[in-house]
């Protein structure tokens, strides 16, 4: 039994195929299109994992589409109307992209794919997530924990699983996801607001906050605070709007209260440098002491979100009473955040899809069909992420001489390596 999983029109736009249960292959489209970020229908990544698999699209017995779009096209209006007109910008570029094509997604894959259209499913976004991590951990059952900006309305799941498995038929495939936080509230566009205020790429930069964290001290974390309120009773939390736009504006996440909090936000082309990484630059105060700001700014979100996670996996262990946790969404590619998860709540083992963004969404959902909608049986567990598009030496040699490139060929590389470390 094959199926595909397929996401993509907002960020990372990916593919995976499984078949009866496995993974087979799974590749983003921006491998292929060398564009970042590739939001795009991922026409050359089902090209991709079909030739890996062998099949054509007609011989595919389900496709599923790794979330539901007229929810989401229902938060969208929503929350347009509720802002307008400030939002008018917002409700604009969403009548031109969803009538156009992200309404009509089940047709596109029909059309493009060639697989049956009653065989094309949705699955929600964050049960996608939960199934990316769930149904490719080694884990019998595990409380499931999903974190991310947003997905139809859903910012943050809290939930638990349980399987079977081939061989053992006493367990049940199941997903219970229990607990919720709806947007606005989310803790991925908080991270983002930072991102794009200290003069990174929102959906692309998060990881650049987390670097530049460990050069600053966290002394504006009771100005963080004033943005989230966290329940450390039963994790849930809430964001003051006061201070953010992405909720109405097309183009910001922040407004002009949180620059008056946080005082002038960063260019995107300044140059970052501090007494730590740069101490020979002593001479340029000003800027060092601006970078330093940055810094401690960066030091001060890390550190909240990392406690507004704790606080969440504490609280799911006391819900769940397992010793397990399996994580996917955005947020879960946060390094720090995790390791102080398994180092400070009870949890003794936790597995992170390591695409825990919405490109590891096509893996969930192709899992999601065959283990809870079809009820199939467990006997795979992921091992690695190299699933997408290799290429041999003579590809490589023959691509080489194409372009008219000189290139050398070693028969022992590794013998190579060891001489030109030798040689200094």
């Amino acid at each position: 039994m094959y199926i595909l999983g397929i996401a993509c029109y907002y960020h990372d736009s990916a593919v995976a195929l499984i078949k009866d249960g496995q993974l087979v292959a799974a590749a983003m489209e921006e491998r292929f299109t060398r564009k970042k970020n590739d939001n795009s229908f991922p026409k050359k990544a089902i090209e991709f994992c079909l030739k890996q698999g062998g099949i054509k699209g007609q011989d595919l017995d389900y496709a599923v589409f790794y979330e539901k779009p007229l929810v989401k096209f229902e938060r969208i209006l929503l929350t347009t109307l509720e802002t307008f007109p400030k939002s008018a910008s917002v409700w604009r570029d969403a009548m031109v992209n969803w009538l156009k094509e992200k309404l009509w997604i089940k047709t596109e894959i029909q059309s493009q794919v060639g697989v049956k259209y009653d065989r094309i499913l949705f699955c929600d976004h964050h049960m996608s997530h939960a199934a990316s991590a769930f149904f490719a951990s080694p884990f019998r059952e595990a409380a499931v924990l999903t974190v991310d900006g947003v997905g139809e309305w859903t910012t943050t799941t809290l939930g638990k699983a349980t399987s079977k498995w081939v061989n053992d038929s006493s367990g049940k495939n199941d997903i219970e996801l229990f607990q919720e936080e709806k947007f606005p509230h989310s803790i991925g566009l908080l991270y983002s607001a930072f991102t794009a205020y200290l003069g990174f790429q929102v959906n692309n930069g998060e990881y650049k906050v987390m670097g530049m964290a460990p050069y600053g001290q966290p002394r504006y974390m009771d100005k963080v605070r004033r943005l989230i309120n966290s329940n450390e009773a039963d994790g849930s939390f809430q964001l003051n709007m006061d201070y953010f736009s992405y909720h109405y504006s097309a183009s910001d996440s922040y407004n002009q209260r949180f620059l008056e909090l946080f005082g002038p936000a960063r260019h995107p082309t300044a140059d970052f440098f501090t007494s730590v990484t740069n101490p020979e630059r002593s001479a340029e105060k000003t800027a060092m002491d601006e970078n330093q700001r940055f810094a401690d700014i960066a030091a001060s979100i890390q550190k909240v979100t990392e406690q507004t996670l704790i606080n969440i996996a504490n609280y799911l262990h006391k819900k769940t009473g397992l010793s397990k946790l399996v994580m996917a969404g955005g947020v879960a590619l946060n390094t720090k955040a995790n390791y102080r998860i398994l180092a400070e709540t009870p949890f003794d083992e936790i597995y992170i899809q390591p695409a825990a963004g919405d490109d590891g969404g096509a893996l969930g959902a192709a899992l999601w069909a065959y283990h809870i909608v079809l009820d199939k049986p467990r006997d795979w567990v992921m091992p690695h992420a190299y699933w997408g598009q290799g290429y041999t030496d003579g590809e490589c040699a023959d691509f080489l001489n194409s372009k008219g490139l000189k290139y050398e060929s070693f028969a022992d590389s590794d013998e190579k390596l060891i001489d030109t470390v030798a040689e200094g």
